[in-house]
C-alpha cells in the first residue's frame, strides 16, 4: 500500500474505516464552509470512492492523513487532476478535521506531497485552488512556497489559483 511518511503523520490510500472519521469533517459546516454545502454520509463515501479511482486510474488522489502516533485519521491531503483554463493541473488539496487546526498538520502534509509531486512523479508545476476567503488554506499554500498566480472561475465561483513550480 501506498503511503508517505512525514515527522508527525502517516498519508495513506483511504481504506474502509476512514468513513467515519472522513464524515465528521466533511459535514461539519464551519470545515466545508467554502464548499456548496456539508456532505452527507453517502456522498463521503463517494468521494473515498473517487479517490480510489484516482489510485488505480492516475497513480494518486487525496489520501488520509493519520498520527503517526496513534494511527488516528485526522484529515485527507493529497494530489488531484483539475481541469483550469483547459488545461489539466495537478492540485494539493488539503482537509484536516477543525480539532487539529493550526497545529502545522495541513501544511505537514501539503509540503509531503509537494515533494512527491516534484520528486516522485516528476511534475514541473502544482497549484491549490482556494476560495479567496479561505484565510487558513491561502496560509498553507504560502507555507509551502506557492504564491498566487490568478483567479479563475471554476466549480460554480471565483476561486484564486496559488502555485509552485519545481526549482532546479
Amino acid at each position: 500500500m501506498f503511503v508517505i511518511e512525514t515527522e508527525r503523520l502517516i498519508l495513506r490510500e483511504y481504506e474502509e474505516a476512514d468513513l467515519d472519521p472522513l464524515h465528521r469533517i466533511f459535514s461539519d459546516p464551519e470545515t466545508m464552509k467554502y464548499y456548496p454545502a456539508p456532505f452527507s454520509l453517502q456522498k463521503t463515501r463517494d468521494w473515498i470512492k473517487r479517490n480510489q479511482e484516482r489510485y488505480r486510474k492516475d497513480g494518486f488522489g487525496l489520501w488520509a492523513v493519520c498520527l503517526k502516533e496513534t494511527n488516528e485519521c485526522i484529515g485527507d491531503c493529497g494530489l488531484v487532476k483539475q481541469m483550469v483554463d483547459d488545461r489539466i493541473e495537478v492540485e494539493i488539496g488539503y482537509h484536516i478535521n477543525k480539532q487539529y487546526w493550526s497545529k502545522g498538520y495541513a501544511t505537514e502534509a501539503a509540503k509531503a506531497c509537494k515533494a512527491y509531486g516534484f520528486n516522485q512523479l516528476g511534475l514541473n508545476k502544482l497549484i491549490s485552488i482556494i476560495d479567496p476567503k479561505n484565510a487558513p488554506s491561502i496560509r498553507v499554500a504560502e507555507k509551502i512556497g506557492f504564491t498566487k498566480e490568478k483567479e479563475v472561475f471554476i466549480f460554480g465561483k471565483n476561486h484564486a489559483i496559488y502555485s509552485g513550480v519545481k526549482e532546479g
